[in-house]
């Protein structure tokens, strides 16, 4: 399926819409998925010829929540929710979803696009101590404190074997 112009999904939408032909043989005539059609239809009763123009915008962190909350109360579908909310696939939708349900509201904070910039200031940040009384922190001390009891237990081998022993030592 060759990318379709805004134009040539309005006019097979139309063409379905008009109800003369079925969604089944006006998605064959132009070579997409009758699902795909009856997508197009649901973002034009929604949205009119607005839904077919190219948007490239960022979602933020708020909106992320209001529609996924939308779609919880009301109980309408991911398609249904993108059509209402001009989000071009609901696949995002989906995506959001399980951020949210994996990782709760911070997994929807925007994330920058873009390559990193090699900046020390960067890898300085990377290397933050975490919050205190976060996992990550009593995690490190955890690890730190291990460290500490295994250098403890060698000298003390040391320390004992050196007692036992003095010749075998020298």
């Amino acid at each position: 399926m060759a990318k379709m112009s805004a134009e040539e999904k309005l006019a097979a939408v139309q063409r379905y819409v008009n109800g003369k032909e079925s969604s089944r043989k006006v998605a064959a005539d132009i070579g997409v998925s009758h699902r795909y059609l009856l997508t197009w239809v649901k973002q034009y009763e929604h949205n009119g010829v607005e839904a077919f123009v190219k948007r490239y915008t960022n979602y933020t962190k708020q909106f992320k929540l209001d529609v996924l909350n939308y779609m919880t109360e009301h109980g309408t579908s991911l398609y249904e929710t993108a059509a209402i909310f001009k989000i071009a696939a609901a696949s995002t939708i989906r995506n959001w979803k399980k951020q949210f349900e994996a990782q709760g509201k911070d997994a929807l904070q925007p994330k920058k696009k873009g390559r990193l910039s090699m900046k020390k200031e960067t890898a300085k940040q990377s290397k933050k101590t975490p919050v205190e009384g976060s996992t990550q922190a009593l995690q490190a001390r955890i690890k730190q404190l291990e460290m500490e009891n295994e250098y403890l237990k060698k000298l003390n081998a040391l320390v004992q074997a050196k007692e036992k022993s003095p010749r075998k030592t020298k």
